[in-house]
């Protein structure tokens, strides 16, 4: 952890998040991992009486009232007993939460974000549906108005906290003829108005966090429902976008983390050739490898989160940091825990260390919530427009012309 960055608020906010984590026995870890809990409800409503649950909601609905630093200093904790701990935990207190504060009528906050604060109610976004994820509007799931509600018909699918939740953030078509960025519409689904959910997933890792199939077949759905606009869940969805990559990344390394010390611990205990095997560059190197990629992901997340937080920096330069973020820590957290797996030997690929759950587990980080192929279209793209943008100001150097033969004619030939 980068606690010399920490204000005296947050390590004792860390500290807290720790005492959480020590707080499960590991038979609820476990079982969860063996599918016999299906969704963490005991954990969650431990979360919400420690206050734990929505760390950035303002404190008048019951949340931490912090910032996004704030955040990532606790989804790193949450994730040490796990990754889906923190899937679980962002996507009720994070991702739902964040739609609310920012989209929610007071109604819709007192009657839906005091509660999640509480641990008294959990949410679960609705987005992937059977045909895929990443096109988000190309949405087969449709709300037709009927008076002053709206019926719904539809899928999703590889729903976190899905089995568990008592209400649903769903994403519809509500116009099949408008532009495809002003034809859906975001609502609150309670599931006592006829949601179904089928748990029926053989997920390789993250278990127990309740991913279930979410099935809509006209239920009706009050217009005081809708989050935001009619047609209008484009913003919604943009601003869903830093909880879901920003808060993914800073779990990742939560959950990465253990690996690191289990193996750094088993290579000063364990002997091989008459000396410990830290003693050799193979295995110390990757010990090495691996702490300086934690410490590289950490050192992308503050400084990210610091960006989103401090109001000033464009929401493109936003997008592209949340964005390269997401791909650069997950990827790099995949990698510490296969160096730890290395470490560990042939060990490492029973169960008799929670490597190869950890894993099981890290393998989602590089797909949900917008896989890395996604993250990288979504940065170049803000990058080349950043990119436009400086060399229109003609305020930096051009350093194409420190070249001896820069201006040789001819040589520069573009199409």
């Amino acid at each position: 952890m980068f606690d010399f960055l920490m204000t005296p608020e947050q390590l004792k906010l860390r500290d807290e998040v720790r005492e959480l984590a020590r707080w499960v026995p590991r038979e609820y870890i476990l079982d969860m991992d063996a599918d016999k809990i299906k969704y963490p409800k005991e954990f969650m409503q431990e979360c919400g009486r420690r206050n734990l649950i929505g760390i950035r909601v303002p404190v008048e609905y019951g949340g931490r009232g912090g910032q996004w630093v704030d955040d990532i200093i606790a989804a790193e904790e949450i994730c040490v007993n796990g990754y889906i701990f923190g899937c679980t935990w962002g996507v009720t207190g994070d991702v739902v939460a964040e739609a609310l504060v920012h989209y929610g009528t007071e109604e819709q906050k007192q009657k839906y974000l005091v509660p999640i604060c509480k641990g008294e109610k959990f949410a679960a976004e609705c987005l992937t549906e059977p045909r895929g994820g990443s096109d988000f509007f190309g949405s087969t799931t449709i709300a037709r108005r009927d008076g002053s509600d709206f019926i719904l018909n539809g899928q999703k699918r590889f729903i976190v906290g899905g089995e568990g939740a008592d209400f649903f953030l769903v994403y519809a078509k509500t116009d099949l003829e408008a532009p495809s960025s002003k034809s859906m519409t975001c609502f609150l689904v309670e599931r006592e108005m006829g949601v179904k959910t089928e748990y029926l997933y053989g997920l390789m890792g993250c278990r127990g966090g309740g991913t279930a199939r979410v099935v809509f077949d006209n239920v009706r759905v009050p217009a005081e429902n809708v989050v935001g606009e009619v047609n209008g869940a484009a913003p919604v969805f943009y601003q869903m976008m830093i909880p879901e990559r920003l808060g993914t990344a800073a779990m990742t390394i939560g959950a990465a983390r253990p690996a690191l010390e289990i193996a750094t611990d088993y290579s000063v205990k364990r002997k091989a050739f008459g000396t410990e095997i830290r003693n050799f560059q193979a295995v110390s190197f990757k010990i090495a490898d691996a702490m300086m990629k934690l410490d590289a992901c950490r050192s992308l997340m503050y400084t990210t989160s610091r960006a989103v937080d401090s109001g000033t920096v464009s929401a493109g330069r936003c997008r592209r940091m949340v964005s390269e973020g997401k791909k650069f820590v997950t990827e790099q957290c995949w990698d510490v825990a296969n160096l730890c797996m290395q470490v560990m030997g042939g060990i490492g690929y029973t169960d008799v260390y929670p490597l190869e759950k950890i894993l099981r587990d890290l393998r989602l980080s590089m797909i949900w919530v917008g896989t890395n192929e996604i993250m990288s279209l979504i940065s170049q793209h803000e990058w080349y427009k950043e990119r436009a943008a400086e060399l229109k100001g003609h305020n930096k150097r051009d350093s194409e012309l420190d070249a001896l033969n820069a201006f040789v004619e001819g040589e520069k030939v573009y199409q």
